[in-house]
């Protein structure tokens, strides 16, 4: 009997969202994307403030119904439901200059800040919490495009951790649950991923044009082996996706690597011996390599640290 009742109790909750009026304080490409989503999962997205009137223009054509306001006061008067898509650094100056109502759910979509920047948001009676995708939004299309099966993190206490749950599976994403304390760390997680892989491309690019080889070049040589990777973690996962010569115990090859760069790029030393000391945990795991290999991979790359240092 109790089931049923907390069934019914989480229909009438997820029934009334969809009727709940959504706004948006920042249309910038985060913002953008969700809306259309949510849009297109039959929420209400009514309403959107932007100084960046442009930005506005583009998400109301996206969003049919939806009407641009002069102000962030007028999306909190207006919605019962408001996402704070602003940077990061907005997100606690939006909360704390703006008169909120009691029992409205105030959401932002900072990667790296916990709820407690909503603070002044919950004083006043609102409900708070974060909605992170982790996903890279180079633009708008391109985000609107990547969000499905995608993964959401959210911060919130019930009914609201149940309202973001159930709009992360309408939209074809799934959902983890942070704690307090954790999205500092989370998203440090995501940088290395994301951002960083960019920088490593980056890296390899740039040691291409000592041979004439031009960026654009470089990037389509190696675009077939980062699909590679990713299709290697996709299906095989950690650690049985790592190849290569530490996967292998290849110390020789390794250490023609490290005279090369000393030679051509002493500055990338440091970081590829650093890299190449977290590949090793990887290969570890994955058992192709014995102790001896170990030891030796790890002398030469701490080595190559401290003539890079």
């Amino acid at each position: 009997m109790k089931k049923v009742k907390l069934y019914k109790y989480i229909n009438i909750t997820f029934a009334a969202m969809k009727k709940n009026k959504i706004g948006f304080i920042g249309a910038g490409k985060v913002g953008t994307a969700l809306a259309a989503r949510l849009f297109k999962g039959g929420y209400p997205v009514i309403a959107v403030a932007d100084m960046n009137l442009r930005a506005t223009e583009k998400l109301v054509e996206l969003v049919p119904g939806c009407r641009v306001f002069k102000n962030a006061q007028q999306i909190a008067d207006s919605t019962e439901h408001i996402f704070i898509t602003t940077p990061d650094d907005f997100i606690s100056k939006v909360a704390s200059e703006l008169n909120w109502h009691p029992d409205q759910n105030v959401v932002h979509c900072s990667g790296a800040a916990s709820i407690d920047i909503l603070k002044p948001a919950e004083r006043s009676g609102a409900i708070v919490g974060s909605f992170h995708p982790c996903q890279a939004f180079a633009s708008v299309d391109q985000a609107i495009e990547n969000l499905p099966g995608s993964t959401f993190s959210i911060e919130a206490q019930t009914p609201l951790l149940d309202i973001l749950k159930e709009m992360a599976s309408t939209i074809g994403c799934d959902w983890i649950v942070l704690k307090p304390g954790d999205k500092a760390l989370y998203h440090a997680a995501a940088v290395f991923v994301s951002n960083y892989s960019v920088a490593l491309l980056k890296v390899a690019t740039d040691l291409f044009q000592h041979f004439d080889v031009s960026p654009a070049q470089a990037t389509k040589v190696l675009m077939p082996l980062i699909q590679g990777n990713i299709n290697n973690m996709r299906n095989l996962g950690l650690p049985n996706c790592l190849t290569g010569p530490i996967a292998r115990g290849d110390v020789g090859t390794i250490r023609r690597h490290i005279n090369a760069l000393q030679e051509k790029e002493p500055s990338l030393l440091k970081l590829y011996a650093e890299l190449g000391l977290q590949t090793i945990t990887v290969a570890t795991a994955k058992g192709t390599i014995d102790d001896r290999a170990i030891k030796a991979l790890k002398s030469v790359l701490k080595r190559a640290i401290d003539i890079g240092s």
